[in-house]
């Protein structure tokens, strides 16, 4: 069975990684997963939360959204609302979490990092999209912090791993990898993978959407997903170098 977009089972959409779009935080970076685009933005604030005051620790944390027309008909502001969402909970600790995973608290010294993750468009894959692309703009903010010395430790210890994220599925029985929004929503099993650059595993989310899966199957959605993360792993160190 085709993919909707033509693509191999093993190969990526076209991902694009652009640095300081916008001009007020820290770290800005639009990543674009093919139809899926999230701007991530990184505010560093001196000082910690309460909890953390005298540890000696930093602290990086993220929040994420989706615009009203992201999707194909609009939805409500969670604001308006007046309640945040539980997808948006798990997904803002998941980006949140994922991001710690690459950081050295210590060395980052008694400082504060915000991610936030807002989604201009999606087309599937919009929390990967989101983990990629928030590394980069907190390794932008780290290099502010460096640059008016106001770190605990040399910038290169405190951001001592990458780590990017991608999304891989089983349809019509084929695993394949970056699932867009048509075959997301058709997958029978559906799987989140977040790695290091090194292919050190951070977390995996999977579930039988339809049914349930094997061990075959899960080693081969595994293969994949950490195959992709090293893809993105570079395009990170090229978007990092450029």
């Amino acid at each position: 069975m085709a993919r909707p977009d033509g693509r191999l089972p093993d190969q990526l959409r076209p991902v694009t990684l652009t640095r300081g779009w916008s001009t007020h935080p820290e770290g800005s970076v639009l990543v674009e997963f093919g139809g899926t685009r999230v701007l991530c933005t990184a505010s560093v604030t001196e000082g910690v939360p309460r909890w953390r005051k005298g540890s000696g620790l930093g602290w990086v944390t993220a929040e994420y959204a989706m615009l009203p027309r992201a999707t194909n008909t609009r939805s409500d502001r969670e604001s308006v609302r007046g309640k945040v969402g539980g997808r948006t909970h798990e997904i803002s600790r998941l980006i949140g979490r994922s991001l710690r995973a690459g950081i050295d608290l210590k060395a980052l010294g008694e400082n504060s990092i915000v991610l936030d993750c807002d989604v201009l468009q999606a087309d599937g894959g919009t929390r990967t999209a989101a983990i990629t692309g928030a590394y980069v703009a907190l390794h932008d903010a780290v290099t502010w912090l460096a640059a008016r010395k106001a770190l605990a430790g040399k910038p290169e210890k405190v951001m001592h791993r990458s780590v990017a994220a991608v999304s891989v599925g089983v349809i019509a029985g084929e695993a394949r990898l970056d699932l867009n929004y048509e075959e997301d929503v058709a997958a029978e099993v559906d799987m989140n993978v977040v790695c290091t650059g090194a292919g050190e595993f951070v977390e995996v989310q999977g579930t039988g959407e339809d049914g349930v899966f094997s061990r075959g199957q899960l080693d081969a959605l595994l293969d994949l997903g950490l195959a992709g993360c090293v893809e993105l792993a570079e395009a990170q160190r090229k978007a990092l170098a450029s």
